[in-house]
């Protein structure tokens, strides 16, 4: 898989992969994370703009005559920076650390490729090697995932609307 920063040309692609994400949360039992309506697109635009949106391409196939970036398909997108993040300045509970840190926000699958949050995880690891990430307590797959990628769950923090979301981090070394 391919991954690259999104830009606006992007966003007809991306609204619907976060329309399969909030869909897919709601069959599994978590339908309040995202609600109807989450990420808005006033944010994607946002991260679009910031430089934090990344998509997730598969590679084309051997077969196609024009290996080109228009022949991949998005198969993720997630929102990532380095530094401080305000909804992660207070916890109940404990970080690992206090060094800085890389953020995961807004990962979604457009269902057609396993391994998103891995493929995630390993550019993200590239950068910086403390990530911190956090999800509804009802997103069990997520927290499955997590749990399975590493993340230690370090407590409970409050996003921006006041909801509480289940914090966690992973520490890997780096050379």
């Amino acid at each position: 898989m391919y991954i690259r920063k999104a830009s606006y040309h992007d966003l007809e692609h991306i609204l619907p992969i976060y329309a399969y994400a909030r869909k897919q949360m709601a069959l599994n039992g978590n339908p309040g994370q995202w609600g109807m309506d989450k990420p808005e697109p006033e944010t994607i635009r946002q991260d679009i703009e910031l430089g934090r949106l990344f998509l997730i391409e598969t590679e084309p196939q051997a077969n196609t005559e024009e290996l080109t970036a228009s022949a991949r398909q998005i198969a993720g997108v997630f929102a990532f920076q380095i530094g401080e993040d305000p909804t992660y300045q207070s916890i109940q509970g404990r970080w690992l650390n206090d060094l800085p840190y890389g953020v995961i926000h807004r990962i979604a699958s457009a269902g057609s490729q396993k391994g998103i949050l891995a493929e995630c995880l390993n550019f993200c690891n590239t950068l910086i090697g403390n990530l911190r990430i956090d999800t509804h307590e009802n997103n069990f797959v997520m927290r499955h995932l997590l749990e399975k990628n590493g993340f230690l769950e370090c407590g409970m923090i409050h996003v921006e609307d006041g909801s509480p979301r289940i914090a966690f981090q992973r520490l890997i070394q780096q050379n």
